[in-house]
Order: C-alpha cells, then structure tokens, then sequence
C-alpha cells in the first residue's frame, strides 16, 4: 500500500476532502449492516422459530468476541485501511452469496447462521482497523470532529438502515435486502481506495509474531497512565448502560402502559441526543479540558439514566432519553478521540480491540441480569443500580488525575 501525507492538520475535518472520502465510506458500509441486520431477522423468523431466529441474530457474538483481540494485532500489522477494504470485500461476497442462494432456493437458516459466523469473524478485525483509521487520515487536532462525523453517520445510518431495508424486503423479500446490503457495503470500497493515510514512524517497532505483538499492545494499554483507567471507565459507562437501553426501555413503556409507540418516542429522544452531541463535536472541534468534560458527562449522565426509571409521564421520559441520549453520546464521541490521541500509532489497531472487547463483553451481560433484576425488584431500584455504575465510570474520570487532566490536541 502506498501512502502519502495526510493534508495539514490546520484542515478542519469536516473540509477535508480525504476525511469526507473515509466519511462516506463508513456512512455507507455502515447503511449496508442495518439493511443486513433487518434482512437477517426478517429471512431468519422467515425459516425457522422465534427461539431458531434468535440463535442465527446471535451467532456472530461468539467469533467476534474470541478473535478481537486477534484483530487488533492484525490491524496493526497489515494497516487499518488495507483490512477495512479487506473486510468490507468479504462481507459484500457473503452478503451476495446469500442472497443469490436464496434467489435460486429455501436452504433453511443453515446458510444464514453461517453467514452471521462470517459477519461475526470478520468484525473482530473491522472494528478495530475502523477505529485505528482517523488518526492515520488527519491530524490529532481534528480526531474530535471526526469522531463528531463518525457519530453522525452511525445515526444516519441506523435512522435510514431500518425503513430501506423494509423496502427492500417489500418488493423482493430477503434476497432484494442481502443484495442491496451488499451493494451498500461494496460502495465503500472503491471510496476507501481513494482515501490517503499516513505512514507510521520510522523505526516503529513490530514483534517477531503475531503473539508478541499482542503481549506487547495489552503491555501498552496497562502501563499507560490514561489508557489502563480510560478502560475502566468505559466498561463501568457500558455496563450500568446497555441493560437500562435495551431491556429496560422495553418493559418501562409496557409498565407504564405507554406500548410501542411510546417506545419509539423514547428511542427517538435519545438518538436525537446522541446526534446532537455528534454534531457539536463535528462543529468544535473539542472542547477544553476533554478529561474533566468526560468524567463530568458521565456522572450527570448517569443522574439522567437513574431518572429515567421514575418518570411517570411519557413527554418526561422523552425529555430524559434526550439528556441521557446527549450527556453519553458526548462523553462516548470524547473516549473515543481521547483513545485515538492518546494510544501510540502503532498500537491503535490493538487499543480499539481492547476497548471494543471490553464493551461488547461485559455490557451483554446487564440486558438479562436488568430484565431478572425487575422481575425480582422493579423498574425503579434496577435504574437506581445501574445509574450508580455508570455513575462510577465518570468517577474514574475525576478521580485518576492523569486521565481528568487528559488533553485533546488542537
């Protein structure tokens, strides 16, 4: 791979040309995964049980898990733009694999359940080369508005994902929705191609193997004085999070009597949120004193996470799903700039693995632990619990003086 310098970093993010390339990449393989998640669902309840279905939906968890670690030393080793075009190349060929297979006949969720392997496996070295990439593409000063950008497609693609992959099921069932997943995700290829990254220092160090590197990048991420707690507290952030999100919102609107509609309400305040902080970070740049910003989000986000539990009226609950939408969008963007400016280049592919391991396996475990939790307690002493967990993550923030003083570059 040949690359060649980044423009300077005095381009803001949102400007730069090489930056909306790796932008519309990402917006566009990201609309290609929504369409495939609702066209697995959809193809899935289609052949099989609702226990069946939800077996081939969590398929992929296990590889992605397992090899992530793997992933990063991968990342790292090959360069994060080359494994994302990697990547992004194999799904799109098992995306239209599938959808041809089940053109031409009814093979049952065998094929699906594999897909989602491949899905899974191949995750556990995308992610890591997607966060490693911003900070090969610009200067750190820019990482926050890009880490604004990235968040603003994340939304726009889950808001657009679901209704065009309804459409397509609507006018040729699953095989249409795989195929136009798959054309979604190979648009990001050739855009990928274009996009131009820096080189790492010269004289960077690389292990003899594979396993040294990995030993080296969990070495890197323990002995550094913001790295080792950043971790900390997004695992605490995630795991007071995820449950109250995704299970609690569920059984909050069917106990209040609010039903879908009210749900849907509620998810909308937040995604709003969430997209209003991306949008601030895209527009900054960053904001001073990024650590203590962090830390101070996360504990009155956490306050907006406990409250949620005990509004009585639906506008409340939306107005509350807005704030804990804004206040952990805002300080999830900044973890992730703070990760980016703080790692060493070399260990970024690494770094991202650990993070990503780190959230996506604890924060599965709060969705049934939150739904016995209100069987057993009820709504309100489950929110109360988890706000105080995430509350704890803010609180590394303030309390770990290298990671409250932590700066974004800029």
């Amino acid at each position: 791979m040949t690359a060649t310098l980044t423009p300077p970093a005095s381009v803001r993010a949102h400007r730069d040309p090489n930056v909306l390339r790796w932008l519309g990449a990402y917006a566009s393989s990201m609309l290609g995964d929504n369409v495939y998640y609702l066209a697995l669902s959809w193809a899935a309840v289609q052949a099989g049980t609702p226990a069946q279905a939800g077996l081939v939906m969590s398929a992929s968890a296990l590889p992605r898990a397992v090899l992530m670690l793997g992933g990063g030393v991968v990342a790292d080793r090959l360069g994060p733009r080359r494994v994302v075009i990697g990547s992004d190349a194999v799904r799109c060929a098992a995306v239209l694999a599938v959808a041809a297979l089940l053109f031409l006949t009814t093979p049952g969720l065998w094929p699906l359940a594999l897909l989602a392997c491949v899905f899974g496996t191949v995750d556990a070295v995308f992610m890591p080369a997607v966060g490693a990439l911003p900070a090969r593409i610009t200067g750190k000063d820019q990482l926050a508005r890009v880490q604004g950008l990235r968040g603003l497609a994340i939304r726009g693609a889950s808001v657009v994902g679901a209704p065009l992959g309804g459409l397509g099921v609507a006018l040729g069932g699953a095989p249409a929705a795989f195929a136009l997943a798959g054309a979604l995700i190979a648009l990001s290829i050739p855009l990928l191609l274009s996009v131009r990254v820096r080189d790492l220092p010269a004289g960077t160090e690389r292990g003899a193997t594979a396993w040294a590197d990995l030993k080296a990048g969990l070495r890197h991420v323990r002995r550094h004085r913001v790295l080792g707690p950043l971790m900390i507290a997004i695992a605490l952030g995630d795991l007071g999070f995820v449950g109250p999100l995704n299970v609690g919102l569920t059984l909050l609107a069917d106990h209040r009597g609010w039903g879908a509609a009210g749900m849907g309400w509620i998810l909308a305040g937040f995604g709003t949120g969430a997209g209003a902080a991306s949008l601030l970070l895209a527009a900054r740049g960053r904001l001073p004193r990024a650590g203590l910003v962090t830390g101070c989000a996360c504990a009155a986000g956490s306050v907006a996470v406990g409250a949620l539990g005990f509004v009585p009226g639906l506008a409340a609950a939306v107005g509350t799903a807005l704030l804990v939408g804004l206040l952990t969008g805002l300080s999830g963007a900044l973890c992730g700039a703070l990760l980016q400016t703080q790692a060493d280049p070399a260990y970024l592919g690494r770094v991202t693995a650990v993070a990503s391991l780190v959230s996506l396996g604890l924060t599965p475990l709060s969705m049934p632990v939150a739904a016995a939790a209100t069987g057993a307690f009820g709504l309100g002493p489950v929110y109360a619990v988890s706000a105080a967990v995430c509350g704890l993550g803010g609180l590394v923030f303030l309390a770990v003086p290298a990671l409250r003083r932590a700066e974004l570059p800029g």
